[in-house]
């Protein structure tokens, strides 16, 4: 395959005979299948994507969700998928105030993929995004309502092109209001229930400070998708583009036990669940991949 070292070749191989042999490449033993966020290979992709789609196939993904299309039509990107033998249920857009809201969404339709899903909305609320390097400012509750605002309106627009909305979190949804609770909760509470679901980050959660598990339990049905992300252990932070952001491990090498987030996420009704990797790599991202992948196939 082009663009693969020796050591990425060995790896991809040993896990494609090892699929042959067990059936790893169905579904995960929690009866989930088996995806990962794009964004965890895509210095792989910028390289080679039609390669890389079919070498996260060969490790037993069957699901990746979409990041970016780089150079690609929407059109061109689903081809590269069906070759792979590979599907894209959700795909990750900008849907904080694009030019052509109905362009953006009929290229969701286009890859094939049910959940038009935003991977921040940072820039619908009052502080926009923050200068490099610099921390991001707090929303308070008039910004957390003004961005619940807004994913009303997109979950609208999502419905009348045949998709579902959902919300992607990090940190920075954790920052506390005056009554206690998070801004998360707004957007949960102000947010249509048909019209808008969520994918949970569960690392971002975590490291946040909040329960993953206490979010499905109490909020059953809001949740389609998760996010098997792991970081290095430290005290809880809110803090994603400044100084103070954490740092991102091989899922398995942090400190977030998924086995619980795993069997809350099917009594929630989730649907699907992608590795995701934030920096910094120790290896390869197709073989830091290939640990996602027997990270979660081992849980539950």
């Amino acid at each position: 395959m082009a663009n693969l070292d020796r050591r990425s070749f060995i790896i991809l191989s040993g896990a494609a005979a090892a699929a042959t042999v067990t059936g790893a490449a169905n579904a995960a033993p929690t009866g989930f299948a088996q995806g990962i966020q794009l964004y965890a290979v895509r210095d792989e992709l910028a390289k080679d994507t039609p390669g890389t789609l079919k070498a996260l196939r060969e490790i037993g993904f069957t699901e990746v969700e979409s990041f970016s299309l780089g150079k690609f039509s929407a059109t061109e990107y689903r081809k590269f998928a069906d070759d792979a033998g590979i599907k894209i249920p959700s795909s990750h857009v900008n849907l904080n105030n694009p030019p052509d809201m109905g362009a953006v969404l009929a290229g969701v339709n286009t890859l094939g993929s049910k959940y038009a899903t935003s991977s921040t909305l940072f820039s619908m609320g009052p502080g926009g995004r923050p200068a490099p390097n610099t921390a991001m400012p707090a929303f308070g509750l008039d910004g957390f309502k003004q961005i619940a605002a807004h994913m009303n309106k997109v979950g609208q627009a999502a419905k009348a092109a045949g998709l579902q909305y959902a919300y992607h979190n990090h940190n920075v949804e954790f920052e506390k209001l005056p009554d206690g609770s998070y801004g998360y909760d707004i957007l949960l509470k102000e947010t249509d229930k048909d019209l808008v679901k969520f994918e949970i980050d569960c690392g971002w959660m975590t490291i946040a400070g909040a329960s993953p598990v206490s979010y499905m339990q109490k909020y059953p049905g809001r949740f389609r998708m998760i996010h098997v992300k792991d970081f290095k252990k430290r005290p809880p932070t809110t803090d994603l583009t400044g100084k103070d952001r954490p740092e991102g491990v091989e899922l398995g090498k942090g400190f977030i036990d998924y086995k619980p987030i795993y069997a809350a996420a099917k009594k929630a009704g989730v649907e699907h669940t992608f590795a995701e990797q934030e920096a910094p790599y120790v290896r390869p991202q197709l073989a830091s991949a290939k640990v996602s992948y027997e990270y979660m196939k081992s849980v539950g």
